[in-house]
């Protein structure tokens, strides 16, 4: 018998494989169009637009932000912290409340869970929730304004996380673990969650990012620069820039000199100074991240 011809690639394969490729390629040129122009003159990007090869290099932009460095680098300090902290705490709050949802004997188990849908679709509003948080709880101008409002726990990853429970960990398993005599707590502690890495990455990315580029509660409850995080810290350098280059008409030498700041590069500077750190960690939970996604994304 002769040797088999092995088969080649389907023709369906072959341009499943090159959309892959173009649509990776696409995914990438964005992220170079903002480096690029972080490194290039701004007369270049005025007279030529943004480009994938600098006109005229320029490193003005990390110049200016590098004048800035001390106040950016407590914002730097102040953004880990914070997400550091949130992720633990609201990774903490989500696996558990998932967790005793997805228990089919827990007494309200159907109230319970039509309260957490039910924060998916309605809130108060931002004028009942500010004034919750600032009167009542008191949190305006304090670390907590960037910890607790909105990002500690979302009813999309208690959902997510719930539902992997419900379909990824066998409930024989649980129920042999009871009758050895484990506790609930230990059951869960010992053997849901060494076994539930990949939602818990998920979950964790998730929060983690949502902390890092949040902006908005340091919008509505901070007005003092030192509780600034990075991006209203760069957020503000913007306007500041903006607001110098729109009234260079008050004349002067030094209204002149503002005039010509790098505005558009510093916006894609303060892009890749965000987006670095997150490029770079998310590639480590990656794979967690897609397994995660398909098997927390499965109807109970």
């Amino acid at each position: 018998m002769g040797m088999k011809k092995k088969k080649g690639l389907e023709p369906a394969s072959v341009i499943g494989y090159a959309v892959l490729a173009v649509m990776s390629v696409l995914a990438i040129v964005p992220f170079a169009l903002m480096f690029v122009a972080s490194v290039s003159s701004e007369q270049s990007i005025t007279q030529n637009g943004y480009s994938l090869f600098p006109s005229e290099f320029s490193l003005d932009a990390y110049r200016y932000l590098g004048a800035n460095a001390s106040i950016i680098s407590r914002a730097y300090l102040t953004t880990a912290l914070v997400a550091l902290v949130g992720t633990f705490l609201g990774l903490m709050m989500t696996l558990l409340l998932a967790y005793a949802l997805s228990r089919q004997n827990l007494p309200g188990r159907s109230i319970l869970n039509f309260y957490v849908i039910f924060t998916m679709l309605f809130h108060g509003g931002l004028v009942a929730t500010y004034l919750v948080y600032t009167e009542q709880f008191h949190i305006k101008n304090t670390y907590f304004a960037l910890l607790v409002p909105s990002l500690l726990m979302n009813a999309f990853n208690v959902m997510l996380a719930r539902n992997y429970f419900t379909s990824s960990i066998p409930a024989s398993l649980i129920e042999a673990a009871k009758i050895d005599g484990a506790s609930e707590f230990k059951v869960f502690w010992r053997i849901v969650f060494p076994i539930s890495m990949p939602i818990i990455a998920t979950i964790g990315m998730f929060i983690f990012i949502a902390y890092w580029n949040d902006w908005n509660n340091g919008l509505y409850y901070l007005t003092d620069p030192r509780f600034y995080n990075i991006q209203n810290v760069l957020n503000d350098m913007l306007k500041n820039i903006q607001f110098l280059k729109n009234h260079s008409e008050l004349g002067g030498e030094i209204m002149a000199a503002m005039a010509n700041l790098p505005s558009s590069s510093v916006r894609m500077a303060i892009a890749a100074v965000v987006a670095i750190p997150v490029l770079l960690v998310f590639p480590f939970f990656e794979g967690f991240f897609v397994k995660g996604i398909v098997l927390g994304g499965v109807k109970e």
